[in-house]
């Protein structure tokens, strides 16, 4: 039977969102851990579904969850927790790059794939090729399973030319980004189907031309020149 998100987990989280605070979480804290395995087993599946034509370094689902207590050191909210289910899947690196994001949350489900902070020296290099290759990505960014999958391209972008390239440069608005990200978003009525597993996976999949393309950039130089030793 195929795994699937409960109603039950949904409830969970509007309630969590209504009821906010360390007494109503601590007298619902086997409804909490209820759906909590239920997303900790969705994770479980998806991650074997992916793992047919990708290589996630995640080795389970309970990995890569992220806690759902906030961090209310540095923030203005104070709210002990965060109502949504959200996990990260790592693709098995060196030579594979990119990651995998989903968030359960009523009213705001979605998930996302891509570089959300790329380092310096990955940042330059992908800067590099699209400054040489930019016919090529701006092809790539149009091709038909991107952008009925997920659209535009999104991320943050400096507000100029970065450092080292001509603010002439024809790809000067590609060359901005510093973060290079796709998102789709689900309805709950979609989250609840029983083929919302296969949906994410299938959503992901789409992204794999952009991610071997980047392994490629990122594994080698401006000669081609592989730089993995």
């Amino acid at each position: 039977m195929a795994i699937q998100i409960e109603k039950s987990t949904l409830d969970f989280l509007k309630k969590l969102s209504a009821h906010n605070d360390r007494d109503w979480f601590n007298a619902n804290k086997e409804k909490y851990l209820a759906a909590q395995e239920n997303v900790i087993a969705f994770a479980d599946h998806l991650i074997a579904a992916m793992n047919q034509h990708d290589q996630i370094e995640t080795p389970y689902g309970k990995r890569s969850i992220y806690r759902i207590y906030n961090d209310v050191r540095f923030s203005k909210d104070k709210s002990p927790y965060n109502p949504r289910f959200a996990g990260y899947l790592k693709r098995t690196k060196p030579m594979l790059r990119g990651g995998y994001y989903w968030w359960i949350k009523p009213g705001g489900s979605r998930v996302g794939c891509g570089f959300v902070y790329p380092n310096p020296d990955d940042l330059k290099r992908i800067r590099q090729d699209i400054s040489i290759n930019y016919e090529d990505w701006q092809k790539m960014l149009h091709s038909k399973a991107i952008k009925s999958t997920f659209g535009a391209m999104q991320g943050d972008r400096v507000k100029t030319a970065p450092q080292g390239f001509d603010k002439t440069h024809p790809a000067i608005e590609l060359l901005r980004y510093k973060q290079f990200w796709f998102e789709r978003s689900f309805t709950d009525e979609e989250v609840l189907h029983k083929n919302f597993l296969q949906q994410v996976n299938k959503t992901y999949k789409s992204i794999r031309p952009f991610f071997d393309y980047m392994s490629e950039v990122l594994t080698t130089n401006v000669n081609g020149e592989s730089v993995i030793k």
